[in-house]
């Protein structure tokens, strides 16, 4: 049979089709060996002599400008819907998939399976092919065939997805004159998107529709809606979606209340908040959890209300409702921020009694506290005991110290700590090395400044300020030459200088008698010829080594 198949084969490479019945004999050789098995293609497996009949069907539509009437025919009698979905599959592309449904639609008069209008409409709308995905669709509705609640769900997300609002709408109305139960995680679904898309408006809009249409609504689709509302600021509007829940005959859920809390803290109305945290308490079938009272602590602690904060910490302790890292560290933090730390060091003392691991957020917290009242000791004696816990510093624990560390003059630990960070996955910010250059610069140093902007490089790209920095070091070391070469640097990286540093480096220049050139760098800033300075000038330094020089 291989013979026959290989046969094939080369008839459809020469394009040629004047021994069609040879073709034909060979197909129905093969397709001899899988009739009787063809019932197995639904369960999702085909045979071998199957799988060579796809393979032969796929090939001559993929080479084949044309084919001939019997071989249309032959395809017409053999070509099941399972084995369609397997050519389907072979094409592995949404648009030859479309054009072979089509062909097998309009000349072979195939029925086609749910499961190859589920393939290819999830992979048309997955490849922003929308117009085709409505054209199946429509094929699909006049086969009678219903996609189910996961197909369903999909398309309806995305054409909302594709600025096609109209077509979700259309799917859902015609899911409800067919009376089919469309489940709640399909309006949900549908609502985030729009939602998360900033499309609030559409969304109430839809919810509306949905509500006047008695369409089956579950609580989770309020809160969907109503997050969307808190997101946006207008927690009043969702205070009245819960009304509206209550009237549709949903009851609130705990995730309904916190997203109020949520929302009420965002708009910083924490006294409102704790109000509906005892209403929670008292009227509801449920106790607040610890998300509840946490959302409310952290919202005191914003407003830095800490003696509010720790009265309704204590309220939690007693309700027995556990905290965890996100409430004790909120409440470090907002001590921090007050500068109270005896206090924050007293929550972090319960946060180990009550058996809560610190985070790195708890350390970095409590080191910047300390670092802001000028005990850096302190915070270097807590970054040791957060490296022997083996918790990993974040970005901004090394940026906290090592701004402090410069602000302290102590710019050899800061540059310690720079080479730790270097050793690292973290991506740092210029920043972190700009307050380690500037007190190098400042301290007269500049060898120094220009060795940690080459390790620099290795990390990240120098800034604007990076630049001004070197070049106002630079200058008052009288070294104006060096400083002009960090200027080209500047402006070849595509960073623009402001007056600032051109007044700092023209200054320099005419104290070292290079009037010409402190004329030019000013034209540099006014008549934004800085690409035309950089090419003359740059091209004849060293760039590999800029900050090298002497």
């Amino acid at each position: 049979m291989l013979s026959f198949l290989h046969g094939i084969t080369n008839l459809m490479t020469l394009s040629l089709f004047t021994r069609i019945q040879a073709s034909k004999i060979a197909l129905a050789r093969c397709f001899t060996l899988t009739q009787l098995t063809y019932a197995s293609c639904d369960k999702g497996s085909i045979t071998k002599p199957e799988a060579w009949f796809v393979k032969i069907v796929s090939t001559l539509f993929l080479h084949s400008n044309s084919l001939d009437t019997r071989v249309l025919s032959y395809f017409g009698k053999h070509l099941t819907p399972s084995l369609v979905l397997e050519v389907v599959k072979r094409l592995n592309n949404p648009i030859l998939g479309f054009k072979f449904f089509q062909f097998t639609r309009e000349k072979l008069n195939v029925h086609h399976s749910f499961w190859t209008y589920n393939m290819l409409l999830r992979s048309l709308c997955q490849k922003g092919l929308h117009s085709s995905a409505k054209l199946l669709y429509d094929c699909m509705r006049f086969d009678g065939k219903l996609p189910d609640s996961r197909l369903l769900g999909f398309l309806v997300s995305s054409f909302a997805l594709a600025d096609r609002l109209d077509v979700s709408k259309e799917l859902l109305a015609e899911a409800q004159c067919n009376k089919v139960q469309v489940n709640a995680v399909v309006y949900d679904n549908l609502l985030s998107v729009l939602v998360k898309h900033n499309k609030l408006d559409d969304a109430i809009c839809l919810f509306r529709e949905l509500m006047k249409s008695h369409s089956h609504l579950e609580t989770s689709t309020f809160n969907v809606l109503m997050g969307g509302l808190c997101s946006a600021g207008d927690v009043d509007e969702a205070f009245k979606f819960l009304n509206g829940m209550r009237s549709f005959g949903c009851s609130p859920d705990i995730v309904t209340y916190n997203t109020l809390l949520h929302g009420l803290c965002r708009i910083k109305e924490v006294d409102r908040a704790r109000d509906l945290l005892k209403e929670v308490g008292l009227k509801s079938k449920f106790s607040p959890n610890v998300r509840s009272y946490t959302t409310v602590i952290s919202g005191y602690c914003k407003l830095s209300k800490m003696k509010e904060a720790s009265s309704l910490f204590d309220e939690m302790d007693r309700s027995g409702t556990k905290p965890n890292a996100f409430t004790f560290n909120s409440l470090i933090d907002g001590f921090v921020k007050v500068g109270n730390m005896d206090s924050a060091l007293g929550i972090y003392k319960k946060m180990l009694f009550h058996g809560c691991p610190p985070d790195v957020v708890t350390f970095t917290s409590l080191i910047e506290g300390y670092c802001r009242v000028g005990k850096v000791n302190y915070g270097l004696d807590l970054w040791h005991e957060m490296n022997t816990r083996n918790i990993s510093a974040s970005l901004h624990t090394f940026s906290v110290l090592i701004s402090y560390l410069c602000k302290s003059n102590r710019l050899q630990e800061a540059r310690d700590l720079l080479r730790q960070l270097k050793r690292t996955d973290i991506v740092p910010q210029p920043s972190i090395y700009n307050h380690v250059i500037d007190g190098y610069c400042k301290s007269g140093n500049v060898d120094e400044a220009n060795a940690i902007v080459v390790e620099m490089e290795e990390k990240c790209k120098p800034d604007k300020f990076t630049f001004t920095i070197l070049i106002a070091g630079h200058c008052m070391k009288g070294r104006a030459p060096d400083a002009i070469v960090i200027f080209y640097k500047m402006l070849a990286t595509g960073c623009s200088p402001d007056e600032i540093t051109v007044r700092i480096l023209s200054s320099c220049l005419l104290k070292s008698g290079m009037p010409g050139e402190a004329a030019r760098i000013k034209e540099s800033l006014h008549e934004n010829q800085g690409d035309s300075l950089k090419k003359s000038y740059y091209e004849g330094t060293n760039s590999d080594v800029p900050f090298s020089v002497h």
